[in-house]
């Protein structure tokens, strides 16, 4: 049995020597998701950790009982799925509650997370995996980063970011401005990044640059 475990091991490890795992992430407006979009096309695996945080709060599923569990009903919409407002309402200020709150979120999350991972590798996947994690350096653990090779962070100046919301989701500049003031700074990011991807100009350079990386 231990022989046949390690040259299944050593097969894994051969035919997927091109597999690693690469976090990306930018702040609102970089245009992460355009870069996320792209990827997919192309044929590359990308696993979106917004919408695993979505899928895990739908009517009925475990990870919302337990937040019903430490917060209560009236977190619930009527139709029994999370109402996002009314439990950022109850947590907003209260570090002790937040904290409990993305316990819970974040390792479900990163439960789904490293399954999905290992899911690719052992079917042979072999080429990059990206891990589209908006908030990365805002929220990873360690064993978050101990799972990823690279990461790459997509940005642009401040004043585009902030154009491009506004236009995008119709909403003055102070609310941009208050939600960027609660994301880790450019500046920052940079610092913490393997590959900085700048994003300042049209879609079509944003695609050049990206077939360039690999």
């Amino acid at each position: 049995m231990v022989r046949a475990k390690i040259t299944f091991d050593l097969v894994i490890n051969m035919t997927n020597k091109n597999f690693q795992v690469i976090g990306l992430t930018g702040g609102i407006g970089s245009g992460k998701s355009t870069v996320s979009e792209y990827l997919s096309d192309k044929g590359y695996v990308v696993i979106d950790a917004d919408k695993i945080a979505r899928e895990i709060v739908k009517a009925g599923a475990p990870t919302l009982q337990r937040l019903v569990s430490v917060f209560g009903d009236e977190i619930l919409n009527e139709d029994k799925s999370l109402n996002r407002k009314k439990l950022g309402s109850i947590v907003f200020g209260d570090n002790a509650l937040c904290r409990q709150m993305n316990a819970i979120m974040h390792g479900e999350i990163f439960r789904i997370i490293k399954e999905r991972i290992d899911e690719n590798r052992v079917l042979g996947y072999n080429k990059a995996l990206f891990l589209d994690l908006p908030l990365l350096f805002e929220t990873a653990n360690a064993e978050l980063y101990e799972i990823m090779d690279k990461i790459w962070v997509v940005d642009t100046d401040d004043e585009i970011r902030i154009q491009r919301i506004m236009e995008r989701d119709e909403v003055p500049k102070e609310s941009v401005l208050q939600i960027m003031s609660n994301q880790m700074s450019s500046e920052e990011k940079r610092k913490r990044a393997d590959v900085v991807i700048e994003n300042s100009g049209s879609k079509e350079e944003l695609y050049s640059k990206l077939d360039e990386l690999f």
